[in-house]
């Protein structure tokens, strides 16, 4: 069976003990509880935490208007990104702002920028197992005292949602640690004599 926003949200209300709904719009308190946070819930555990199956990467085109000052290009960043981690460009002077309206990456270099970024997945059947088991943990955990009024249950959920996360990065679900910089040119050639690629840091 294909994993879906309900599957999700009953796996959620099993955890507490909760009785199971067949959509997120019917008439009851569970529906209308997981409803209210299942999106939420679910960018923020995509952005905090660097899950493989989210990791995109694109390349960003400047805007036609200048930043006012400081920087000279600002790059909109794509309407998907929950996070962007940085470009692959090394000693790249850059940061994130609001420049007219839009989150931009914003830098005094370069007529593109190659980005990698934390992408909003919205597609569940493309939902990593362990992001599944995750988030249903957090669902818990959020909507545990509504439904259940209950501290125990709900600090049973916590440690399942920190578990979760636990037996994520054992198995490598999720990236751990910075992305590897890229390598400079120039440096490496000064330290071993070849040439590298600057993206990959490979010969």
């Amino acid at each position: 069976m294909a994993t879906s926003n309900v599957s999700i949200c009953n796996l959620a209300l099993q955890k507490i003990g909760a009785a199971r709904i067949t959509s997120l719009t019917e008439a009851t308190k569970n529906a209308r509880e997981c409803n209210a946070c299942f999106e939420h819930l679910r960018d923020v555990e995509l952005r905090t935490n660097k899950w493989k199956f989210a990791l995109s990467r694109t390349t960003l085109a400047p805007s036609a208007t200048e930043p006012e000052f400081y920087y000279t290009h600002a790059f909109p960043l794509p309407n998907d990104c929950l996070r962007p981690l940085f470009p692959a460009r090394l000693g790249l002077d850059w940061k994130v702002e609001n420049h007219e309206g839009v989150p931009s990456l914003m830098t005094n270099d370069g007529d593109a920028i190659e980005l990698r970024y934390i992408k909003r997945i919205t597609d569940p059947t493309i939902f990593d197992p362990l992001f599944v088991e995750a988030l249903a943990c957090k669902i818990a955990l959020h909507i545990c005292e509504a439904i259940t009024q209950s501290n125990s249950k709900k600090e049973a959920a916590e440690r399942a949602y920190l578990y979760s996360i636990r037996e994520a990065r054992r198995v490598n679900a999720i990236e751990i640690g910075p992305f590897k910089q890229p390598v400079d040119e120039w440096l490496a050639a000064r330290r071993t004599g070849q040439l590298v690629n600057s993206e990959w840091g490979e010969e």
